[in-house]
């Protein structure tokens, strides 16, 4: 659930983690996955095709709006319930701005998005079945479902994102500095995830996973 404390703000958690306060009720578990699922299905995949720029904004008052239209049991949803959503996000997947809204990764519609390139990790890590992992090791990496291609900061990152699709994922490294060299900038969409148009076969390799156990 989402909670708001009225020294530190919003937390998800039965009571506030810095001062041991309950705070005042936001939503519950099923309200905040209902609340993300339409932020989601709005934001990364143009449903209920309203105007989006093409950096991916959105008005928030136009989301609501929608929102509510479309689904009468969240006539209760706020500005302030996304807010609370979208700052307590673990995974950064939103961010807000001047009264507008945009997913940070995870699209499906082809946009422009302006990402932070500097100070970018020497090494990124992507998660592949095994078949995928040898015809990736020849060809590179490309969109399939996404718009772009998401990469993750840490080995055990990787090793999560794909434990959710496959069983037993093959966990590739990305040398960055080949990648951008190569031609293929790469931008930081969220605290652990960054982007990247494609990424060539020169690029990658096969993770070593003795080498990143216990490596946060």
């Amino acid at each position: 659930m989402i909670r708001e404390c009225e020294d530190h703000g919003y937390f998800r958690d039965e009571k506030c983690p810095y001062c041991g306060e309950e705070g005042k009720f936001m939503m519950s578990d099923y309200e905040v996955e209902k609340v993300g699922r339409n932020l989601a299905g709005i934001l990364r995949h143009g449903k209920y095709g309203l105007n989006m720029d093409a950096q991916g904004f959105v008005s928030v008052r136009d989301i609501i709006s929608k929102v509510r239209e479309k689904n009468p049991r969240m006539s209760w949803m706020r500005a302030r319930h996304i807010e609370a959503l979208v700052e307590t996000d673990p995974k950064g997947r939103y961010m807000m701005s001047a009264g507008k809204m945009r997913a940070t990764y995870g699209h499906t519609i082809d946009l422009d998005i302006k990402l932070d390139c500097e100070n970018i990790p020497e090494d990124l890590f992507y998660p592949a079945s095994l078949d995928d992992a040898e015809t990736i090791l020849e060809s590179g990496i490309v969109p399939t479902d996404r718009s772009m291609v998401h990469l993750s900061l840490t080995f055990q990152d990787a090793m999560r994102a794909g434990s959710v699709r496959m069983e037993d994922p093959v966990i590739l490294v990305i040398d960055t500095d080949a990648c951008m060299d190569l031609g293929f900038d790469i931008g930081r969409a969220a605290r652990t995830v960054f982007l990247c148009r494609e990424v060539p076969a020169e690029a990658i390799s096969v993770a070593d996973p003795d080498e990143y156990e216990g490596v946060e």
